[in-house]
């Protein structure tokens, strides 16, 4: 088999494809008509961020059957062309998380005891011993925000060394928080409780800008430290904070734009510290991510699963085709029920009901909890859903039984902790219309997609009213009403589709009619 390589890897992935028997055309030149010739008869192409892999690409590449990004990242990757195409595109997401946590660490430690500031002041001949008061960090508490992998290796070290530690993940069971030692709280507190707050989530519509002039405030006199991604922190709040005072310093090696703009304010503020993005800039960790790549290239040749495939199902042929439908419906009922929920999942359920309960239903599952994990793991896919969950010490159960009320066939999502819980229901209509038929007790008849929100309010009149009123007075175009109750005069729920996004003031001023009991705005996009 070919195997082109048209970004640097580091040799050991190299190394363990030529191993194996199979070619290896390394052309990190190439592009335009070039790198089309390249990959013609390619069988396997491997990439970083400089190439880009589009529909027309592969297109002109017959015998291609991987694309493995040496890395996390695949925004230079066509991944729904690459589907058309019978080609799995896989990542190594997993290569760089020592070397991240570590940065995260040296960060840490160069923000609370000026290190790079006093190297530059010697440099330039200042013995400047008395103008450098660190702080040291046992006994202080650290703030994580995100405790996924780099975020759960991070609160390992600095743990280790004396640190308290509290954590704002809504999707991490607190068993699993726990056994690292982390307090679970509530973003506010644990901002308002961190001498340092360390960020570790992805960058998503929910966490962009997510730490922004006013939970800086909530830090005073405290560290930020940011190795995640750049637009997570607002940059110019974070340089003010730190200038007035607000903040003891901060340390930022990933950016909202990259490279770094020479007037960012962050370079004009002597307690920032930045570096260019080198949260994975180890010889390990870019031999970690070229062997994990080699090896996934070796499984696709063989005909096993890519562990880190993201765009292929792994279930027996014949019985893809009755089992697809409700892939994309378990997914839609994970995403809409844990935005329903508040709190933090310790527990996801997934039940079939009816014909579907017959049949291979593992791929649903894992596609269920992908739908719950997208807001916070931007890699989540039906191969590693299971994974993360086991990571975030989150329990999964799957139930089956043979009765689907009314349907033919009902896929349920529910997520649970230990005080609350929230059901989505969903089947498909003529075998391939999707519609979510329950959402805990109350029986609706919704068009899942797009941009909802979920009413639950007193069965009155004027209600409804009351919310197309605000909706128009927020340009907001109602597309679809689907309203359920359980008792003449009780609690009632109306769904609506909605053509934009709504604002929390629209919702906070419908909150304020007390027969309004909650608002949820549920976005289904793919950002």
């Amino acid at each position: 088999m070919k195997v082109l390589v048209t970004d640097p890897i580091a040799d050991a992935g190299l190394e363990r494809l030529r191993e194996a028997g199979h070619e290896v055309v390394t052309d990190h030149d190439a592009e335009g008509d070039a790198l089309v010739a390249a990959v013609e008869d390619a069988n396997a192409l491997v990439v970083r961020s400089g190439t880009e892999v589009t529909a027309d690409l592969l297109a002109n590449a017959p015998e291609l059957q991987i694309v493995g990004r040496a890395g996390i990242g695949v925004d230079n990757i066509d991944i729904d062309a690459a589907t058309d195409h019978g080609v799995i595109v896989a990542n190594a997401p997993e290569g760089n998380v020592r070397a991240a946590a570590e940065h995260t660490v040296a960060m840490t430690f160069a923000t609370a005891r000026s290190i790079p500031q006093a190297h530059a002041r010697l440099e330039t001949g200042e013995w400047a011993k008395g103008e450098f008061l660190g702080t040291e960090l046992r006994d202080k508490t650290l703030g994580v925000v995100g405790l996924g992998r780099v975020g759960q290796e991070v609160a390992k070290r600095l743990g280790g060394l004396g640190m308290d530690l509290v954590a704002y993940d809504p999707y991490i069971g607190e068993e699993r928080a726990e056994q690292l030692g982390a307090e679970l709280a509530e973003l506010d507190e644990t901002l308002e409780r961190a001498d340092v707050l360390t960020i570790h989530t992805p960058l998503t519509p929910e966490t962009e800008n997510m730490i922004g002039e006013e939970e800086l405030a909530r830090l005073e006199g405290g560290y930020v430290v940011n190795c995640a991604r750049g637009g997570i922190v607002d940059e110019p709040a974070l340089a003010a904070a730190v200038e007035d005072g607000v903040l003891a310093g901060a340390a930022v090696d990933v950016f909202a734009e990259e490279p770094l703009p020479e007037d960012s304010p962050l370079l004009d503020v002597d307690d920032v510290i930045v570096t260019p993005h080198l949260g994975a800039s180890t010889a390990a960790a870019q031999e970690n991510v070229a062997t994990s790549i080699a090896d996934q290239i070796l499984s696709a040749f063989l005909g096993e699963p890519v562990m880190n495939a993201l765009n292929a199902p792994s279930m027996d042929a014949a019985a893809f085709p009755r089992v697809k439908p409700y892939i994309g419906l378990a997914e839609t009922a994970g995403r809409i029920a844990v935005q329903l929920f508040d709190g933090h999942v310790n527990e996801v359920e997934v039940e079939y009901a009816g014909d579907i309960a017959e049949e291979d239903v593992e791929l649903v599952t894992a596609s269920a909890l992908k739908g719950v994990f997208l807001p916070i793991e931007s890699q989540v896919n039906a191969v590693n859903a299971q994974e993360i969950a086991e990571q975030r010490g989150i329990e999964v159960s799957e139930t089956k039984r043979s009765q689907a009320e009314d349907f033919t066939s009902l896929v349920t999502a529910t997520v649970h902790n230990d005080d609350a819980s929230v059901s989505v229901c969903g089947t498909l209509f003529a075998g391939e219309d999707p519609r979510i038929v329950r959402i805990d007790g109350f029986r609706v008849d919704a068009i899942p997609g797009g941009r909802m929100i979920v009413s639950r309010n007193t069965d009155e009149p004027g209600v409804i009213g009351l919310i197309g009123s605000v909706m128009g007075e927020y340009d907001i175009n109602i597309a679809g009403m689907y309203n359920a109750r359980q008792t003449i005069g009780g609690e009632a729920m109306t769904v609506y589709n909605v053509d934009q996004e709504v604002p929390d003031e629209a919702r906070e001023k419908l909150e304020e009619d007390p027969r309004v009991i909650e608002t949820r705005y549920i976005s289904l996009e793919d950002e």
